[in-house]
């Protein structure tokens, strides 16, 4: 009996495990799944890009070190500095 009531027991929380991970992963999308928090004067990429390309507009450098400071200015327009 002792043996039938173990058996039963390890079933039902086989069964229940996924349905269990299920709701823990629903719950954590819930909470994760808010809008982040804005930092000030940040900016969205598309907005950093396009004041970076202004900022660098006929620079008399070559391409690799405009796109290196092209990343580095995008990078801080989106940080908000």
């Amino acid at each position: 009996m002792k043996v039938l009531f173990s058996a039963i027991a390890l079933a039902a929380a086989v069964a229940f495990v996924p349905a269990s991970a299920g709701a823990q992963e629903q719950t954590a999308k819930k909470i994760l799944g808010g809008q982040p928090a804005t930092l000030h004067n940040a900016k969205t990429e598309s907005q950093a890009r396009r004041d970076c390309q202004r900022q660098y507009r006929g620079a008399k450098e070559s391409k690799s070190a405009l796109r290196i400071k092209m990343k580095e200015c995008i990078r801080e327009g989106m940080q908000g500095n």
